[in-house]
């Protein structure tokens, strides 16, 4: 009886090891936009009438540090920015931002910000048509 209890734990065992040996197989679709993707792209990017990249990349740091965004990091020939900040009302909470100014075939600059909340992408467009009002304004004042 005892031997026909540990041969059914070993096989039990090796069925479980093999089955965990099995590569999954991604979908074909993984890396494929969806529609919601499309969607949430086109909330987080705005082209603006900038020629410099550099007056653009300031504007960025400048609207994100009037949000309360503490700078991480910024590439100028990147065209990056990350900023984080702690999210009221409870401090423990932390927002994180990546935004990338790119130039455009005609001369303006495209800016995409990409917000995320206590590791979570923010999807809602509100949250990213109040960091371009900001930005519109601080790519004014750092214009003239």
């Amino acid at each position: 009886m005892k031997q026909e209890t540990a041969r059914g734990i070993v096989a039990v065992a090796v069925l479980v090891f093999v089955q965990g040996c099995a590569a999954p197989q991604p979908s074909q679709d993984l890396l494929a936009p969806t529609e919601a993707q499309m969607k949430i792209r086109s909330a987080q990017s705005r082209s603006f009438d900038v020629k410099d990249r550099q007056v653009a990349m300031r504007g960025v740091i400048a609207a994100l540090q009037d949000l309360g965004f503490i700078i991480e990091r910024a590439n100028e020939s990147l065209g990056l920015v990350t900023a984080a900040r702690f999210a009221e009302p409870n401090y423990y909470d932390v927002v994180g931002v990546t935004v990338t100014v790119r130039p455009q075939a005609d001369g303006r600059m495209m800016v995409r910000a990409n917000a995320i909340y206590n590791n979570k992408p923010i999807e809602d467009p509100k949250v990213y048509q109040n960091f371009f009002a900001t930005l519109e304004r601080s790519l004014f004042v750092v214009k003239e």
